[in-house]
């Protein structure tokens, strides 16, 4: 590990070098306790897990500890979230312990564009780099197929009832469903920033070219697909869910789904491979799971409930991420992903540089690509001190759900011990305990502080609790997260909204749906512009989508959407491969 030096090589010269010394995914298996037949090899250092024959195998087996990775509010930086996961893994085994990693697959979407890979960085990465970045073992390609096949069915069902009369459809075995054009509640997906896909018109040309209306793309992870990954517990729960998906409404109103469309089935056959989680490695050798996807600003963002299910019975700790912020990505975990799983976290751990909490202080704008403000560089403890007002939000977030926070200072080497020890003072009288972590530099050895804590504040079985009861109103849930996570003085909502929210208070099934909010990451507020710890604003509420397969009712704060677009200057133009070796370059 000592010719690894992150110093002077990038995390993908990192990752290839470290592909030297990998264990084959049947050794890592192997050291996990998973028998050969429990692993669906793909390849020499990837492989799928068998989730069905292990949980039954291991069902008398105690879980280990719980632990969640989140952060806090993220800058043009990067606070580091998966990196810290990986070097907390590798902390954790660093101590002897039997731990198991939990992240979530990465997007083309940010692959290809400013932000990257998700794997994690330096010496705390999840190898190999190529693989995870590119396809994985093909869940994100099997969740737009299977969405896509929805919208498919939707067009061509209308194409069918517009051209042809109720006879032709009886012959083939079909009833009208009526649906309404104007009223399709799914767009299509594609794994890509494509901005100039939001919005189009297709079925230009003849009746034999499709029925022509409006609609548009969004990106897969954004997928009520990907959602219905993240939260099935079985493929009998998938099964189910698949089928209560609302693709369209009728002409009355009415849902029409796609066990209407008679749909459901084969969906559930393209998504029936990816429910099994992926089998990885970090780059000193603890096993990860990779399983469902990112985006916890417009989707749920986490890793999935069988991934945790089995890292908790494999592992005596398993450490799993949410993304971005407290505010999004734990918030979520607590309310949505631990009620419908039934598992009680023992800690969670806020991810927070000194160079991040500066930005919040009121730090110069920071630009992907541009060169860095020699504040970010230099001791500023007025600075520090403004921005960690963003971090305390967090911290109290955390212990609102009565599980304990620990703050990881990921440690840069422009950090002074000033800065540090001004974030440690106001992280403890908060209620947190801190640990300084250099796994960026140095692995698992650099992590064994953050460890150590870990294990202290895992000792005691917390006073788990929601923020609101599964019968509190839709109207009531949304208020209670815009005032108690993100810091707003109320909450105004769209007539669109209203209508939608009334609509649901009346149906006895869209009650029981957990609330998944949709809003911006880069801010506690619904304003990416406003950093630090806002005060003195009022979240507005534009939008709502139901999605009945997940369970979610989604509300849609701000001008945010789900399709992002494409920089000037993305990650594409730098990812080659070399023609003599086959190795790819340039992922990062």
């Amino acid at each position: 590990m000592a010719k690894l030096d992150p110093t002077k090589m990038k995390d993908w010269e990192i990752a290839e070098a470290a592909g030297e010394d990998m264990l084959t995914v049947e050794e890592i298996a192997s050291n996990l306790g998973v028998e050969k037949i429990e692993l669906f090899p793909y390849g020499h250092y990837v492989g799928k897990l068998d989730y069905m024959r292990i949980l039954d195998r291991l069902k008398d087996k105690p879980d280990g500890k719980y632990i969640e990775v989140t952060a806090i509010t993220p800058t043009p930086l990067g606070e580091g979230k998966t990196t810290t996961t990986m070097g907390l893994v590798e902390g954790l085994g660093k101590l002897g312990k039997k731990v198991v990693g939990a992240i979530r697959q990465p997007s083309g979407g940010p692959t290809f564009n400013i932000k990257g890979s998700a794997a994690g960085g330096g010496l705390a990465q999840c190898i190999p780099l190529t693989d995870f970045s590119l396809g994985l073992t093909g869940d994100i390609d099997a969740i737009t197929n299977a969405h896509n096949l929805a919208m498919v069915a939707v067009t061509s069902r209308l194409q069918h009832e517009f051209n042809y009369g109720d006879k032709t459809l009886a012959n083939r075995n079909l009833k009208r469903l009526d649906i309404d054009p104007r009223n399709i509640a799914m767009s299509w997906v594609i794994d890509f920033s494509a901005q100039a896909l939001r919005d189009i018109i297709i079925g230009l040309g003849g009746k034999m070219d499709g029925f022509m209306m409006r609609t548009g793309f969004a990106i897969t992870v954004s997928s009520e697909l990907m959602a219905i990954l993240a939260v099935a517990t079985d493929l009998a729960d998938m099964r189910e869910r698949m089928s209560r998906i609302i693709v369209a409404y009728d002409k009355r109103g009415n849902q029409v789904t796609t066990k209407d469309l008679e749909v459901d089935g084969a969906m559930t056959a393209i998504m029936a491979k990816a429910i099994n989680p992926n089998l990885m490695q970090t780059v000193e050798g603890q096993p990860v799971l990779v399983h469902a996807g990112p985006f916890a600003n417009i989707a749920i963002g986490q890793s999935s409930i069988i991934a945790d299910r089995l890292g908790l019975k494999l592992g005596d700790y398993h450490v799993t991420e949410s993304g971005f912020g407290a505010d999004i990505g734990f918030e979520k975990f607590w309310n949505l992903k631990c009620r419908f799983s039934g598992l009680k976290p023992h800690c969670s751990v806020i991810v927070a540089t000194i160079r991040a909490l500066k930005m919040h202080g009121g730090g110069p704008t920071v630009t992907p690509g541009a060169p860095l403000d020699p504040v970010y560089k230099e001791e500023n403890i007025g600075l520090v001190e403004k921005g960690v007002e963003n971090l305390i939000a967090h911290i109290e977030t955390v212990r609102k759900s009565g599980i304990p926070p620990v703050v990881c200072i990921n440690h840069f080497y422009t950090d002074t011990e000033a800065e540090v020890q001004a974030v440690k003072r106001a992280a403890e009288a908060a209620g947190a305990r801190v640990a300084v972590s250099r796994h960026w530099e140095k692995g698992g050895e650099g992590a064994i502080e953050l460890a150590e804590t870990v294990v202290d504040a895992c000792k005691a079985e917390p006073e788990f609790r929601f923020l609101y009861e599964e019968n509190t109103p839709l109207r009531e849930r949304i208020e209670l997260i815009a005032r108690e996570v993100y810091g707003a003085d109320g909450v105004t909502f769209s007539p669109v909204a209203e209508a939608k929210i009334a609509a649901g208070e009346k149906d006895p099934e869209m009650r029981k749906l957990g609330t998944c909010m949709v809003k911006t990451h880069l801010s506690l507020s619904h304003d990416p512009a406003l950093k630090g710890r806002p005060k003195g604003w009022v979240l507005p509420v534009r939008d709502v989508q139901v999605f009945m397969g997940a369970g979610f009712f989604v509300p849609i704060a701000g001008d945010i959407k789900l399709m992002p677009g494409m920089a000037s200057d993305p990650a594409f133009r730098y990812v080659d491969v070399d023609v003599h070796t086959g190795k790819v370059k340039g992922l990062f």
